[in-house]
């Protein structure tokens, strides 16, 4: 584990006791947290707070989603970013003030001084990676999904657990702000035992090429998409409630000259209680990113939307700037979502790791979950060539 904060008696250090706004980047780099944080008002907090020492693995567009969630995040710091290109992990650093980077993993995880490994690469890498880092005893924590397929996740979780270190599933859904309200309805038995889920994720397609590559990736709509709608009934259901059998539907109806996966797709779960999950995926939604739940129960329902009933309507006859993620457009009718870090749940994983590693918690989603979500994918693919229903396997 990384060591603590260094409190120096330096004009910075008076400048922090009077709040001096002017040393705002003074001020992160000791307590990593907003201008606003108890730690600006006792320095005692800072001293007794632990910084946890992170290694960003990859520069795209997952990467620059867990930067936004840890500028929110206390007593943390990223001290270098891996890529796989120079020139992107050279601009990454530099868009973010990380101090080191470099295209070589292994010097990178040999490093002593780093306390959690985020995996932030394309879905081929994931595997390799992690395995690497497992054989290195070093906690991590791994974008969804986390394989491509069962196989993959198996050895992943296999691994991770043999190292004896800490390992994290990133999956977004279940941290959202909006989606972790509702499980607290259910979980007070606001709306009686839960029966039906219905979860819909879907935008106009892939923000990398990499992505429409189905043997890259693992899969099209349902791999990329369905594994935070499969992870959302899952939440809403409960681990102790397992999906058990799948029907899937899907079918190349937009971008046949870009991919050999399916981009749009249905998947049905089936809950050993007897209740339904009912998923909806599309890489052919134009309008931005639709992201809603619905969950129903024998007393009441619950619906979130995060992305469509946003507290900002504007009308602009000209660009006005990024307005959501896979948004078509920036003008005339739109819905810009404020914080989205904080709305997909970026920010809440990355405090929930960040807290988990520096006092040696288990994570409530652990790649024991991301290797669940790549089994009922697997189910679904089979189900989708054999127009049937098939049953989960997770052994």
């Amino acid at each position: 584990m990384g060591g603590g904060f260094t409190w120096r008696d330096t004009p910075a250090t008076k400048q922090i006791h009077h709040k001096d706004a002017k040393n705002t980047k003074i001020i992160q780099a000791l307590c990593l947290c907003e201008s606003s944080c108890l730690c600006l008002r006792d320095e005692k907090n800072v001293r007794k707070m632990k910084a946890v020492n992170i290694a960003m693995l990859g520069s795209g567009f997952v990467a620059e989603f867990y930067m936004q969630g840890l500028e929110n995040v206390n007593g943390q710091r990223v001290l270098v970013n891996y890529s796989r290109t120079e020139e992107r992990a050279r601009n990454f650093a530099r868009k973010w003030d990380i101090p080191e980077y470099g295209t070589d993993l292994k010097p990178i995880i040999r490093r002593a001084d780093i306390d959690l490994y985020l995996i932030a690469l394309p879905n081929e890498a994931h595997m390799p990676v992690s395995l690497a880092l497992a054989r290195a005893r070093k906690h991590q924590v791994c974008t969804k999904p986390l394989a491509r397929n069962r196989r993959e996740a198996k050895q992943m979780l296999k691994a991770a657990r043999q190292s004896g270190a800490l390992h994290g599933y990133a999956e977004t859904e279940v941290f959202a702000p909006a989606v972790v309200k509702a499980r607290e309805v259910v979980e007070r038995g606001g709306i009686g035992r839960v029966t039906w889920v219905r979860s819909r994720e879907s935008h106009s397609g892939p923000h990398s090429a990499h992505f429409w590559d189905v043997k890259k990736t693992g899969g099209g709509a349902l791999h990329d998409l369905g594994c935070h709608c499969i992870a959302a009934a899952r939440y809403f259901y409960g681990k102790d409630d397992p999906a058990v059998e799948v029907l899937a539907w899907g079918a190349t109806l937009a971008h046949g000259k870009k991919t050999k996966g399916e981009d749009n797709a249905l998947l049905v779960m089936r809950f050993a209680s007897g209740g339904i999950a009912h998923c909806e995926l599309s890489w052919s939604t134009l309008g931005g990113l639709d992201l809603r739940n619905e969950v129903h129960g024998t007393e009441g329902s619950i619906f979130t939307d995060v992305t469509r009933q946003t507290p900002i309507f504007s009308f602009t006859t000209k660009p006005a700037g990024y307005v959501v993620e896979k948004a078509d457009i920036d003008f005339g009718w739109t819905r810009p979502l404020p914080e989205e870090a904080f709305a997909y749940g970026y920010q809440a994983e990355m405090r929930h790791f960040v807290e988990c590693v520096r006092g040696g918690k288990t994570p409530r989603e652990t790649y024991e979950d991301g290797y669940i979500v790549n089994c009922i994918l697997d189910a679904g693919y089979q189900s989708m060539r054999s127009r049937r229903w098939v049953r989960v396997n997770t052994r």
